[in-house]
């Protein structure tokens, strides 16, 4: 089974960089319509979204806020990490079966309250900046090595 460990305040420094990527899927934007209650028709009625300035269906700007998410709390930091705050600029709109690369970089480190600043910024597979933003974190104290936690699985039904 594939493990995942994280890096703890002490072990991060300034200028460290990860990647996290996501293919996203028709089943992204249906669950999170269904746990966040928007249900916009322009990120799930065709026939409105083609009528829009997006000529189509975009996914939800806070779908990719999520992805940022996974991405902190997946590789940097990694497991055990405290989200704080999260600004963010949506620059593009993501349409289902955009590849979303989230680059992260430390900008700065906060000893007193082991806060962790990172730039946060989301590509499509045509390298074109959809999100920018900024992210503070608790860094996690303790050094966790685990097996790499298994998705939950859902079912959607109309």
């Amino acid at each position: 089974m594939p493990q995942i460990c994280n890096f703890t305040y002490d072990e991060i420094t300034v200028g460290q960089t990860a990647t996290y990527s996501k293919l996203v899927q028709e089943q992204d934007i249906q669950l999170f319509a269904a746990v966040s209650g928007d249900v916009n028709p322009v990120h799930l009625d065709a026939d409105f979204a083609a009528g829009t300035r997006y000529k189509g269906r975009i996914a939800h700007g806070m779908l990719t806020g999520a992805i940022i998410s996974a991405a902190l709390a997946m590789e940097l930091p990694g497991p055990g990490t405290i989200y704080l705050s999260q600004s963010l600029r949506f620059r593009l709109p993501v349409k289902i079966g955009d590849t979303i690369t989230i680059k992260l970089e430390v900008t700065d480190k906060q000893d007193r309250r082991q806060v962790v600043t990172l730039n946060c910024k989301a590509y499509n597979q045509n390298d074109k900046l959809v999100v920018s933003g900024s992210a503070e974190v608790m860094a996690p104290s303790e050094k966790l090595l685990i097996d790499y936690p298994a998705r939950p699985r859902v079912r959607i039904e109309g």
